[in-house]
């Protein structure tokens, strides 16, 4: 079979017009991927200052957040067939003004549905923006297309935007003192992509038009609704009271319905939104369980964190916003670290995983021993860079697993897969739980009676769902601990699955009727 395609010559980005240096070129790209991947069309960290200026509750702004990530996780199956119905100028220009146009409207309305469908849309064209400049550098950055080198670069960027937005957005509110402000900075940003890639670029095809068809956007909406359905339960939980209200009530019958179509439109429809056979890979289960495993331990910090920096050592915003260039620093040292273990030392993936697990085990387990009202932000450093550096080991081979898991008529299926499991839905179920747990150990400990006030009390809470984070985290620890052993790992292969014994009993209870009608004589007698 032939290998990957070459990059032959210098590179050179060809929609670029002539005047425009080659070297320069696939920097301009990443310069752009780089805008694209901070934009969004509401930021975290303004959050509290948007939540002040309209009276909206937490809750509202979380929902407005998930929407963008849930609009980041869905263009993924349209991606290539866009890619081969419009040019890279034209995907580029409308990427670019569109999420500019979403980032200047949403700071002229109060609406919260308004506000969410206009995140969702920015989260949507964000990815296709960013989609566009690195698969248009990707040879640039990898000549041999070795994705095990382009995946630890990209999630340099992509997971170094997302915790660097934060970093810059709360010291830009902090020196102009309006949430606004981020916003107008992105919108001149992404205006100034589009200008330049109108001047310097032109229409450039490798190849003829494929029609736009096949698209199954009923399916796309179906599945964002799934998903957004499903993080409202866990997000509004708290505030409705859980199934003890009828909004509550009425989300989960419209989750379970919504989720009926998807799978009936998924099995009946030619050209499914998600292929049915695109489920049907052996490892995809426990790879999305993995990812799964990744999204509970970075929820931690989002609940108990910030309980603890905000309620028990009372840290504003502003002082715990270092925290986040600390993860920045982490998420980068991590895909490094997977580049040299990966293409340097030629070590196994799975000793990776481990160093990863062990990495993010660390954090709860240093959290639950640094729980004290004096602690200085200082002491946060360390829990936060392992928790980022094993995040990032995770993200990065986790993708290259999925990439050597699915071939590519069902990789960007597989892509989507994972974004329903960790792009918010995941997060969203976390942070409910960890703040009904919160609430629930803290009531239980104030009718033991402990003679503690509420500050005492709540950093006691704090500490003891840290500790049934850090059980969770070791019981994974050790079971990637036994995989690495050869005589272990080989036994567990051997096993047979589930569905294979369930085979076989029923074809031994099949030949044995006699049996199993004096097995029910006996039960019913009884």
């Amino acid at each position: 079979m032939p290998g990957p395609p070459m990059l032959q010559g210098p590179f050179r980005v060809p929609s670029f017009n002539g005047y425009i240096p080659r070297r320069l070129q696939p920097w301009i790209y990443l310069l752009f991927a780089f805008i694209f991947l901070m934009s969004g069309g509401i930021y975290g960290g303004a959050m509290s200052q948007v939540m002040g200026e309209y009276s909206l509750m937490r809750e509202d702004v979380l929902m407005i957040v998930m929407f963008n990530v849930v609009g980041v996780a869905m263009p993924f199956p349209f991606l290539f067939k866009m890619k081969f119905r419009f040019t890279n100028r034209q995907l580029l220009l409308n990427a670019a003004l569109v999420v500019a146009t979403c980032n200047f409207l949403i700071m002229w309305t109060d609406s919260v549905p308004v506000m969410c469908i206009l995140a969702y849309i920015a989260g949507f064209f964000k990815l296709c923006g960013t989609f566009e400049c690195m698969s248009t550098i990707q040879l640039w950055m990898t000549s041999k297309r070795d994705f095990t080198i382009f995946f630890p670069l990209l999630y340099c960027i992509v997971l170094g935007n997302m915790f660097l937005s934060p970093w810059v957005t709360e010291h830009l509110i902090y020196i102009y003192q309006d949430w606004r402000i981020i916003n107008w900075t992105m919108t001149g940003a992404l205006l100034l992509v589009a200008f330049i890639v109108y001047v310097t670029t032109h229409d450039f095809r490798f190849m003829k038009p494929l029609p736009f068809i096949s698209i199954d956007y009923l399916g796309c909406i179906l599945w964002s609704a799934w998903m957004l359905e499903f993080i409202f339960f866990f997000n509004y939980g708290e505030h409705y009271n859980w199934l003890d209200s009828k909004m509550m009530q009425m989300d989960v019958l419209l989750f379970i319905i919504t989720g009926y179509f998807c799978i009936q439109r998924m099995f009946h429809i030619r050209h499914p939104y998600i292929e049915p056979a695109a489920w049907k890979y052996k490892r995809l289960i426990p790879l999305l369980i993995l990812f799964a495993f990744v999204e509970f331990m970075g929820s931690t910090p989002k609940v108990l964190q910030t309980a603890f920096t905000g309620g028990v050592l009372h840290f504003g915003t502003f002082t715990t916003n270092v925290l986040n260039f600390v993860e920045w620093v982490g998420a980068i040292v991590g895909c490094l670290f997977c580049l040299f273990w990966c293409k340097v030392l030629h070590q196994k993936y799975t000793r990776l995983l481990t160093i990863g697990v062990a990495a993010m085990v660390c954090y709860p387990v240093m959290m639950y021993f640094l729980i004290d009202p004096g602690l200085p932000i200082e002491a946060l450093y360390l829990p936060n860079f392992l928790r980022s550096f094993g995040n990032a080991i995770f993200f990065c081979m986790l993708t290259i697993y999925l990439e050597e898991l699915m071939p590519f008529q069902h990789f960007f299926m597989g892509l989507t897969m994972a974004g329903i499991v960790r792009n918010g839905p995941m997060s969203a179920m976390c942070s409910g739980l960890y703040s009904f747990g919160l609430r629930y150990q803290m009531a239980d400990n104030m009718s033991r009676g402990l003679p503690y006030d509420a500050t005492n009390l709540l950093m006691i809470s704090i500490r003891q769902l840290y500790g049934i984070t850090c059980l969770i985290g070791i019981a994974v620890l050790l079971i990637f601990l036994l995989w690495d052993i050869q005589p272990i790992r080989s036994t567990l292969k051997k096993m047979p699955a589930w569905n294979f014994v369930g085979r076989k009993m029923k074809k031994k209870i099949m030949h044995r009727p006699t049996e199993i009608k004096y097995f029910f004589e006996i039960i019913k007698a009884c």
